[in-house]
C-alpha cells in the first residue's frame, strides 16, 4: 500500500528526513544529560529508530526496516556528529528543530499505520501502531535518560494527541476507501499543525477531574 502513495524514492526520503530531525532531538538531550559520544550516538539512534523498530516486531516484519536499510542507521550517526561538534548552534534553533519534530510526527504516524494495516492488523490496531511508530523513539529516549516521558508529563505540550488524530484520519481513509496520496498528505499535515498550534498555544491534555471533598467543605462550613 504505501508503494501506492509514494514512489519508493520519495518514501525513503522522507523516512530519512524524519529520522534525522528524531535523532537530533535525542541527540540534545544526551548532550544536555552530559552523556559521552557513545551516549549520545545510541540516544540518537534509540530516539529514532526506537518507535519504527517496535511496529516491525510487532507485525512480524523481521528483520527490521532498521537492520537491512544502512541510511536508516547512518543518518542517527550523523546527526550525532552535528550536534557532537555544533550543540550550541542547534540549541539555538531550537524552534526550527522543533518544526522538523513535528513535521517527523505527522510522517511517521501516517506511514506506521498504513504499514501495520498492510501487514493484516485491523483498523484500531494499525492506528495503535501509528501512534507507537511515532511516538515511541521519544519514550525510550527518555526512559534511557531517566526521565519521565514527556509523553505521560502534564506539563508538557500535546504529543501523542497530534500523532493519534493523523492515524486516526489515515484509518477513517482507508474504511472508506479514500487512501492516496492526497488524503495521507493531508493526515500528515493535521499532525503537523496540530503540533505546531499545541507548542504556540501551549495545549495540553486535562489532568484528573479534582473534586473538592464533601468532608472539606462541612468542616469549612462550621467554622
Amino acid at each position: 500500500m504505501l508503494h501506492e502513495l509514494f514512489t519508493p524514492s520519495v518514501q525513503h526520503a522522507l523516512d530519512l528526513a524524519g529520522i534525522f530531525v528524531f535523532a537530533i532531538s535525542g541527540a540534545l538531550l544526551a548532550v544536555r544529560k552530559n552523556f559521552d559520544v557513545f551516549g549520545i550516538a545510541v540516544l540518537a539512534e534509540v530516539t529514532a529508530l526506537g518507535g519504527g523498530l517496535l511496529r516491525d516486531l510487532i507485525i512480524g516484519a523481521v528483520p527490521p526496516a532498521a537492520f537491512t536499510d544502512l541510511g536508516y542507521f547512518l543518518t542517527p550517526l550523523v546527526a550525532t556528529v552535528l550536534v557532537f561538534f555544533l550543540h550550541p548552534h542547534v540549541e539555538r534553533i531550537q524552534t526550527g528543530v522543533n518544526v522538523f519534530d513535528a513535521a517527523g510526527l505527522g510522517l511517521f504516524c501516517v506511514t506506521g499505520t498504513t504499514k501495520a494495516y498492510e501487514y493484516g492488523l485491523g483498523l484500531t490496531f494499525a492506528v495503535v501502531l501509528g501512534l507507537a511508530t511515532a511516538v515511541g523513539g521519544g519514550v525510550l529516549r527518555d526512559v534511557l535518560a531517566n526521565e519521565v516521558p514527556s509523553l505521560l508529563r502534564w506539563d508538557r505540550d500535546l504529543y501523542a494527541v497530534p500523532a493519534l488524530v493523523g492515524a486516526t484520519l489515515v484509518a477513517l481513509c482507508i474504511q472508506f476507501d479514500m487512501l492516496n496520496a492526497a488524503t495521507s498528505g493531508l493526515a500528515a499535515v493535521t499532525a503537523f499543525v496540530l503540533r505546531l498550534l499545541a507548542m504556540r498555544f501551549h495545549w495540553r491534555a486535562p489532568r484528573a477531574w479534582n473534586r473538592r471533598s464533601a468532608t472539606t467543605e462541612e468542616k469549612a462550613t462550621a467554622q
